[in-house]
């Protein structure tokens, strides 16, 4: 299997000053086998900015990202299921802002924000605003298989959560020091750095019978007012999945990917114009750095090829099939593939 990287698109370097990055494998399956693409978030990672040992972390927690989905997979399970897999870890480590590890609002509490989407069908669920559901993505399952509607959002998403038995947490759970720290000085300075805007972990998987789907979960952006909702709980926005199209998960500054409606869009001009994922996803992630956005997508066809793309400096992301695994993070490709330690 082969991968290559290009520049984004000249407007990503005209609007935010910056190279942006897309990575894919351009060989279709004659028959789908699975696959489970993930992303930790992309911003300005920089090598400069993670010791030796935060780096090989970031690989290992993508890794076990990667395993968790990858076992479902393996095993005929669903590609619902398995991007379910993927990001409970991701919510669990404190790495990631999403679930423990989430972000600050401006009232110093944590409102956090998934969605999940079964490309078999298109059903899917959501929750904005959760307090005190310790896996949002969870919750957000139980929306789309437990309720007639999409999506619930605060006290009312958390009381949906807890009659299904889902494990409620208090809010202080989801804090850490490095999030504390961030929030006081965003407060203080009463400016955000591009870190500040973003912080998402995603999937996005084919299984064995050529079903795809997508999920997205995030603690949102650093000292937002209380009840913003970003592109995550929006399907269309950060979330979409349809069979025999695509499977998109994105991350960055919400507010210009809802306006694009990213992931949507994306798969729409996979399905109309038939377009490759990588030519889609670029032209896409064009117009929200026109607007003034950054971040970036992965991305699954109905082949099983996938790509990430990105305009920001580095993405945590990752690859797992049959062929192997593979995880990377800044903008040029630095993949730790299996069996290379």
């Amino acid at each position: 299997m082969r991968a290559t990287i290009t520049l984004l698109t000249i407007f990503a370097a005209m609007f935010l000053g910056a190279c942006g990055f897309s990575q894919s494998s351009s060989e279709p399956n004659p028959e789908p086998a699975w696959r489970l693409v993930i992303h930790g978030g992309a911003g300005v990672i920089l090598r400069e900015h993670l010791t030796v040992e935060e780096e090989a972390a970031y690989h290992a927690a993508l890794r076990t990202a990667l395993e968790a989905g990858a076992e479902v997979l393996r095993s005929g399970g669903s590609a619902v299921d398995a991007v379910q897999a993927a990001l409970v870890p991701m919510e669990n480590d404190p790495r990631f802002n999403a679930g423990h590890g989430a972000v600050y609002t401006a009232d110093l509490r944590h409102e956090l924000d998934a969605s999940i989407m079964d490309g078999q069908g298109r059903n899917a669920g959501a929750v904005a605003g959760l307090s005190r559901v310790k896996n949002p993505i969870r919750a957000a399952r139980a929306v789309m298989e437990h309720s007639e509607h999409v999506m619930f959002a605060g006290e009312g998403a958390d009381a949906f959560a807890e009659t299904f038995g889902l494990e409620m947490v208090e809010n202080a759970y989801f804090g850490t020091e490095q999030r504390r720290i961030a929030v006081q000085r965003v407060l203080e300075t009463r400016s955000r750095t591009s870190a500040d805007k973003s912080g998402t972990v995603g999937a996005v998987a084919i299984d064995m019978a050529g079903n795809l789907a997508a999920a997205t979960s995030t603690g949102g952006m650093t000292a937002k007012a209380p009840g913003r909702v970003g592109d995550v709980p929006l399907i269309g926005a950060a979330t979409y999945a349809q069979n025999g199209v695509c499977a998109v998960s994105s991350t960055g500054h919400g507010e210009y990917f809802i306006r694009v409606g990213v992931a949507r869009a994306i798969c729409a001009r996979r399905e109309l114009k038939d377009e490759s994922l990588e030519t889609a996803a670029e032209i896409i992630l064009s117009e929200v750095a026109a607007l003034g956005g950054q971040g970036g997508v992965i991305a699954l066809d109905e082949t099983g090829a996938y790509t990430y793309v990105f305009n920001s400096p580095g993405m945590y992301r990752g690859r797992i099939d049959e062929d192997g695994v593979e995880t990377a993070i800044f903008g040029q490709r630095n993949a730790i593939l299996e069996g290379e330690g």
